[in-house]
Parts: C-alpha cells; structure tokens; sequence
C-alpha cells in the first residue's frame, strides 16, 4: 500500500469518528431527554420536535455527502495509481522514439551505401542519440578505464599485469556498466592491474 493510500484510509477513519460524535450529539435519547426537560405544551413539543427532525436529516444529509466524497477521493486516489504504473516509461518511450526512426532510417540508407565508413558514422551517430536519451531518463554510464578498482561499480573478469597502469587500477572493460539516479543498475565488468588489493576475478573465484 503507498503512503498515498494510506494517508487516505487515516482520512476515512478520521472522517468516522467526526460521524459517529456528530450521531451521538443529536441521538433519539438526547432528544427525548431535551423533550422531556420541561413542562411544554403539546403545541412547543410538536414544534421541537420538528426542530429535532430537522436537525437529524441535516446531519444526515451532510453524513451522506461527506462518504460520498471521500469515496469519490479514493476512487480518484486507486485511478491515479494505476494510471502511473501504466504510463510510468512514457517519458522514457518518448525519448527513445527518435532513436528508432534513426535507425529505421538507417536501414533504409544501408540498401544503397556501399562505404563502410558512411555506415559506422551513422551508427555512431544513432548509439549517441541513445546514450543521451538515457542520461536524460538518469541512466548514466560507469566511467571506469583508468579508475581504481572499485567493487561497488566494477565488476573484475581477469587481472593482468601492466607496466603503464598503477595496481588496482581498471585496464580496459569488457562491458559498460550504469546508474539509475545513483543506483547501480548493471556493474561495469573490466580487466584489472594486477596489486595487492584483495580482487579475484571470474577465473579464479571458479
């Protein structure tokens, strides 16, 4: 249940209880009690009686509306929700369109292109256009050649030795890793200077 849900169901009983000392301030016992206080006329009962009635369907009335109301809230509150799980990647499918017409696009201009180079400027034109699609969504890559080895964020699949990079440090990667908002979505899986820090790779932990 999200805490929206849950501030709404606090709302409903709160919403009761109002209810339920608004019923009893005006309860069949409490009007007899005020009927019965004085030495009335037939005529003055009759009158405060009506009054009393009055008052009840009053109450009621505004009873009725406030459930209906908060009713309403709640089914407003569960529609909303599920219409943010069901268009929560609308953002994300909307960056990522104009990727695919270049690629579409692409595919179409392949037909008649013979320079392989022509090609791979247009597929690394595309493959940008799709990095910076994602950055804008927060899904950010792992820097990693050149960083010291970081656990966290990398992921070792061998450890070699080398002259030009310090100890620890990663030499080249094997696939690029990300974050989403901070998070780690998929480690960076590199090659590692071979040092004195305590990092095993896929080989060794086998």
């Amino acid at each position: 249940m999200t805490s929206k849900e849950n501030k709404l169901d606090q709302a409903s009983s709160e919403l009761d209880e109002a209810i339920n000392e608004q019923a009893a301030e005006v309860s069949d016992e409490s009007i007899v009690e005020e009927l019965l206080s004085g030495d009335l006329s037939i005529e003055q009962l009759q009158e405060q009686l009506i009054a009393a009635d009055t008052k009840v369907a009053e109450y009621w009335d505004q009873v009725v509306r406030s459930k209906a109301e908060m009713e309403n809230i709640k089914r407003r509150a569960r529609l909303d929700v599920e219409n943010a799980r069901k268009f929560s990647v609308e953002r994300f499918a909307q960056a990522i369109l104009p990727v695919v017409d270049s690629l579409e696009q692409g595919l179409e201009t392949s037909q008649n292109v013979t320079d392989v180079k022509v090609l791979r400027e247009g597929m690394k034109m595309t493959c940008e256009m799709l990095i910076s699609a994602l950055e804008r969504q927060g899904l950010k890559q792992i820097m990693a050649v050149g960083e010291k080895f970081n656990p966290e964020l990398h992921e070792a699949m061998s450890m070699v030795e080398s002259a030009e990079v310090p100890e620890d440090h990663v030499i080249t990667v094997f696939q690029k890793g990300f974050q989403l908002n901070g998070r780690l979505a998929r480690p960076a899986r590199v090659v590692v200077s071979r040092g004195t820090a305590d990092v095993k790779s896929i080989d060794e932990q086998a």
